[in-house]
């Protein structure tokens, strides 16, 4: 496995940068994919989150189809909140944004992140979910305007950065750190570790 190659099919740099903890930074191949993240009738955010991993890996792998020589894994992972039942992805605007963390405000939810490793060689999926519980602070107006105004919040699930300045909004947390981020390094190491 000297020479192979790892694919994350994430264009986000906090992923690229998780990754880089558990797999040597210049074994990661980084390359975007293109699918739209729509929630289907009936779909629950754990099969929701799951699928988008998947079909992100699925781009990805059509994508680098006749390039796939000394590539182990391709690496897919999606993020979103869950708040009262309902998954909240990444807001589409800034007034969505604040909207966001009003509901979030003074509030638990959870944070979810599909998995899905595609093993090359067994041209298998591998995919499994990691479960966060985050408490947010009461938000005042003045305090979400301002933290949405620092443009954080537009790219992350649930509108805010656990590792940024949105970490003032957080009350505490329970479970996986990294999960919050956007990558489970600790239950993904596992899955590699047991692929080698």
């Amino acid at each position: 496995m000297s020479n192979y190659r790892v694919i994350l099919a994430s264009n986000s740099p906090r992923r690229k940068e998780l990754l880089a903890e558990i797999v040597p930074r210049k074994k990661i191949i980084v390359i975007g994919s293109n699918v739209k993240e729509k929630v289907k009738q009936g779909e629950d955010a754990v099969s929701f989150s799951l699928r988008m991993a998947k079909e992100k890996a699925r781009d990805v792998i059509k994508k680098r189809a006749d390039k796939m020589q000394n590539v182990s894994v391709v690496i897919g992972a999606d993020t979103i909140a869950v708040f009262d039942n309902k998954i909240i992805g990444q807001p589409i605007c800034r007034d969505n944004a604040v909207s966001i963390l009003r509901k979030l405000s003074g509030r638990c939810h959870e944070i979810i992140t599909g998995v899905a490793v595609f093993v090359v060689k067994k041209n298998k999926f591998i995919t499994f979910t990691v479960k966060s519980t985050v408490w947010m602070h009461k938000l005042s107006d003045e305090i979400i305007e301002k933290y949405v105004a620092s443009g954080e919040p537009m790219d992350k699930a649930g509108a805010y950065a656990i590792q940024g300045m949105g970490k003032l909004l957080i009350k505490r947390f329970e479970g996986s750190y990294t999960n919050i981020i956007g990558l489970p390094v600790d239950e993904l190491r596992a899955v590699l570790l047991g692929i080698s």
